[in-house]
This record gives C-alpha cells, structure tokens and sequence, in this order.
C-alpha cells in the first residue's frame, strides 16, 4: 500500500491492515502496563473477530456496538469490525444513559463488545436484542467482500443542540481522515504518536489511529490523559508526537511535572484541536515546554482534520487553526456564495475526508450541504494566506442589543490572566438586551482571584460592552468527550 502525499490512500481498512501485519514491526504500546502489540498479532485478532461476526450471520455494513476505554481489547475489536466488513458503532462512555441507549437502539445493533470497566454502565442502557460478544471462535468462513465506499464507522455526534446524528463515515474517508493528518504533519514510520484520546471520539479514531495506520508508524496508547503521567508516558513510550485538546494543554501547563531532556529532544511537535486553542496558553505552553504546538481543526463529520498549521519552520499564524490539508474550504455567506479574502461566513468543506451521511436522517444530510459544500456551523474567515481564523460557532453566537459577540473573544481575554486554567462565556437571556454575557472559569489551587478582578481584565481588553456581566468559578466545566468544554450546559446548568 501506498502513502501518497497528493493522493488520499487507496483501498479498504482491510486491506491496509494486511500491509501492515505482512510488512511486520509494532503496532502500539501501552505505557500503562507496558504492553506492546504488533501487527501481525493485531492483524491475527482481528481476522478472528471478523471471522466470528460473520459465522454468527451479521450483515455486510451492519452495525456493532464497540463498548471499551482505549486498550488493546477495545483497539482489536474495532480493527475486527472493520476488517469483517462491519459497521463499527463506537460508543461514547462520557455520553450517559439516554445517550447510550438512544445510540444502540437507533444505530439498530444486534452485538455489542463491551469492555469489563463499561459493563454497568451498558447494562443500564441497553435495550433488549443486543448479543455480547464475549467468545471469539474463529471457524473458518469466507468474509464478505468489501470496497472503498462501504459504511465501516459510525459515531453520534453530542447531540447538545438535540438528538445526537449517527455520522457515518466508510473505509475510504476514515483512511482519508488519517491521512490529512498524515500529510500535514509530515508522519513517516520513523514516528510513534501518543494518544491520550479516547477512540469513541473522531481525533482518537482518526487522528491517531488511522493516521498512524497509514503513515506506516506507531502509536502510544493510554486509557486516559494523566496530568501527572503525561510526560514520563511520553518519555517510556519514546513518542515524537502527540495529539490533545486545549483544556488538556491547559492543565499540562498548570501541572508541576516537566518532561525530560530525551524526551523534548524527540518530540517534534504537539497537536491542538477539536475547540480553540488560547493564543496566551499556546505562547506560555511553548515558552515553558520547547514544544511547538500545532493548532488545527477537525469535525466528526470530516472524519477529523480539515485545517492545519505546517510545521515548523512554517509560518504558524498564532490564532489559527492554518489551511486546509487533502480537501477545499471555503466561507458562505448568508445567501451560500462564497465570501472574498478576510469577509466572515460559515467555514464550509468539501473531500475525500467528509463522511457518507446521517444515518436514518436524510433529511439533516440534505441540509447540512450546499453545492456538495459541508457547512461546518463553525464562523469564520479568511486571509490572503489561506489560514483560515475561527470567530465563533453559530449557535453560541451571543447577541446583545443587535450585536454579535463570539465566546471566543471574552474567553481569550480571561485566559490572559496567569490563574486560569478554563474559560468559557456564554450567553443568558436579558430583559434589556436580549442575551448578556456571563463565563465560567476554573482556576489554579490556591489563587485569590475575584471575580471583579477578572470582569475588570475583561473590560480593560474588551471594553464594557462585551464583557461578562456574572462570572461563576467552578472546580471542573463540563465537558464533551474529547475534552471540549460545552458552553450550552453552562448557560442551561448555572
């Protein structure tokens, strides 16, 4: 099999994992119990698994709930699922109950694999018809027979805004969404990546798994992201990249430990996604690191990466998620044309990356394209350059008096503040204005920040106008997944 640069990788998952199980070499390692798992053992497990569904009579491109944390179980069952030609339902454990029981019943799921750490958690939300796999009895069979545009992923999206979509990705944009990834940040067979994000989220999946799929490389794999364990992890694992979110950067530069020399000198870089990354805590993380960070962004729907910064010594633009790497972007307008240089609009996609459809929902997959262009709901713009800058998301707009106001504003100004480990403003109804802004932070043990010190941070940078009105301190915000704090719960729960 092929990496190209220009090309999205050809062929099917299973075809790739034949590659790699016959090129040989290891697969994964997991720093936690010192595991290490190679290809042709995975690829072994996974033709057994495949072997399994198939004898107990599930359908080509039926779905089959994958219940686990990361961890060789989990990793094998869903590289069987694919191999066999199946869907793989992943199963969002941070999600609850109704969630759970509303993916597995809709996704119409007869198997489940569930991992022993889930399983009373699954009890709880399973509806009735659903078999565990719980034997793996490889008799022989012949498999089904599968292409490149057959269903192999589906993911529910949060489902913050209403009932979650089932985002059906097939083996062609799921090896696309690796290689975005693969492209942009240069991989080779020479890199292991380091995943501290969940597999039932779209970067752990993609960005991680798949993108060390096809760029011949490895990967370190962790259950969870450990701010104390991080970078030792990172230094046993002998890991050269990694990949996390801007709450976890967060915390990492709020933490006490510090990688060793061996292990900066190896890591060529960090990646930042799935929410906007603070220009302030992007600056201090490197300054304190020497790690450079790349900020990107990626959706479930685009199985991933859709923009990048290069590389150093690439012009980062600070404050940008970068270009696009292996699709087109572009902004739409209200009246869905395209806006000239540096005009905002809806951030719209299109590639080999961008997923099938919603599952049992034609009528959402019809609405969120325009002209075969995926409409992101993200706000933004722009430049002459290319790089694209987030404003804002649609439905988190805060409009007061008239006025637009992004989230985003009002939180990089309280990132400014050396204390805060999370930010985020949302909106509240108000009699006088329509909506007015309040946020939420969580701060460092120990500090003695009141919340008039930061309203007057905020005015100061912002003016009075767009400056929160209440500011709530919180021990933890909540959060999606894959680390993304949630600004409609904290408008619906304070």
């Amino acid at each position: 099999m092929k990496f190209d640069q220009k090309n999205p990788p050809e062929g099917t998952i299973r075809d790739w994992l034949d590659y790699r199980a016959k090129c040989g070499g290891v697969a994964m390692v997991f720093p936690e119990s010192g595991d290490t798992l190679r290809w042709d053992i995975l690829h072994t497990k996974a033709n057994s698994i495949a072997k399994t569904l198939t004898n107990k009579g599930v359908k080509k491109g039926e779905s089959v709930a994958i219940v686990h944390p990361n961890g060789p179980d989990g990793i094998a069952a869903l590289y069987g699922v694919l191999y066999g030609g199946f869907r793989a339902t992943m199963i969002n454990l941070a999600a609850g109950h109704d969630a759970i029981n509303y993916a597995l019943s809709h996704s119409e799921a007869r198997f489940a694999f569930v991992h022993d750490s889930a399983a009373e958690l699954y009890n709880s939300a399973v509806p009735s018809g659903i078999t565990l796999i719980s034997e793996i009895s490889a008799n022989e069979i012949d498999l089904h027979q599968i292409a490149p545009n057959d269903h192999a992923l589906l993911m529910y999206t949060s489902g913050t805004t209403g009932k979650p979509k089932g985002v059906v990705h097939t083996h062609a944009s799921l090896l696309a969404g690796g290689w975005t990834t693969a492209i942009a940040h240069e991989l080779t067979k020479s890199d292991r990546g380091f995943c501290v994000l969940p597999f039932y989220h779209i970067n752990g999946l993609c960005v991680s798994l798949m993108g060390s799929l096809v760029s011949n490389g490895s990967l370190a794999v962790v259950s969870r992201f450990s701010t104390s364990q991080f970078w030792d992890q990172a230094s046993r694992s002998a890991v050269t990249w990694f990949s996390v979110v801007p709450t976890i950067i967060s915390h990492l530069l709020h933490g006490t430990k510090n990688p060793d020399k061996e292990c900066i000198r190896r890591l060529r870089f960090g990646r930042s996604a799935s929410s906007a990354l603070a220009i302030e805590t992007q600056k201090a993380f490197e300054e304190r690191f020497s790690v450079a960070i790349i900020e990107t962004m990626g959706l479930t729907e685009t199985a991933a990466q859709i923009l990048s910064n290069p590389l150093p010594p690439g012009l980062r633009k600070i404050g940008s998620p970068g270009f696009s790497y292996g699709n087109q972007v572009c902004i739409l307008a209200p009246d869905q044309s395209e806006c000239s240089c540096n005009t905002e609009g809806e951030i719209a996609v299109k590639g080999p990356n961008v997923m099938l459809e919603y599952l049992n929902n034609p009528e959402a997959t019809v609405s969120a394209f325009t002209n075969n262009w995926l409409r992101t709901g993200d706000l933004g713009k722009i430049d002459k350059d290319g790089y694209v800058y987030v404003t804002g998301r649609i439905k988190e707009l805060i409009i007061k008096g008239g006025e637009n106001i992004a989230p985003r504003e009002i939180d990089e100004a309280l990132y400014t503040h050396p204390d805060i480990i999370e930010a985020a403003a949302f909106a509240r109804p108000c009699v006088t204005y329509g909506e007015r802004v309040e946020a939420a932070v969580r701060v460092s043990k120990g500090s003695t920040l009141q919340e008039s010190d930061l309203i007057e941070t905020c005015r100061q940078r912002l003016g009075k106008f767009k400056s929160p009105d209440a500011i709530f301190f919180l021990d933890e915000l909540p959060k999606g997944p894959s680390g993304k704090i949630q600004r409609l719960k904290l408008a619906e729960t304070l």
